[in-house]
């Protein structure tokens, strides 16, 4: 693999992680060559288009300035790893279970990671893994 196209995917990344923070979510898509998410934590699968605007619908509104923090980045075979700061205020309603939790105002920061695989010879993304538990944020808010 050359250092062009790690360097390539690596920009893809940035520009996918930066273009969510401004909800620019036809952007996110064009990042993809089939837009995936499987969340580890919760193992949810968003596959799609649909089921993944679906999931950036939800996941911004309890918190609609989620943001997030590139702490370190490095390419190996087909994969982007990322660290980094998710950051956010609790300013919608959460559904927590059966529950709908109203906005606390609570901001929280949490360190996780999340690996973005590429269809070989590509820097179009086909799956995000983020890398979480979710009651860390939960925790953060003051809810767990």
């Amino acid at each position: 693999m050359s250092n062009e196209l790690a360097a390539r995917r690596i920009d893809t990344v940035k520009r996918h992680m930066a273009l969510e923070i401004t909800h620019e979510w036809d952007e996110v898509i064009a990042t993809f060559e089939h837009p995936r998410y499987e969340m580890y934590g919760s193992g949810a699968v968003f596959d799609g288009e649909e089921a993944v605007r679906a999931y950036f619908a939800a996941s911004r509104t309890p918190f609609p300035d989620q943001g997030n923090e590139i702490i370190s980045i490095a390419h190996a075979d087909e994969t982007v790893l990322v660290e980094f700061w998710l950051t956010g205020t609790h300013l919608g309603p959460l559904k927590v279970g059966k529950q709908t939790v109203e906005p606390t105002g609570r901001s929280f920061k949490v360190r996780m990671a999340a690996t973005f695989e590429f269809k070989p010879g590509s820097d179009k993304i086909i799956c995000e893994r983020p890398y979480f538990d979710q009651g860390m944020v939960l925790h953060a808010i003051g809810l767990a």
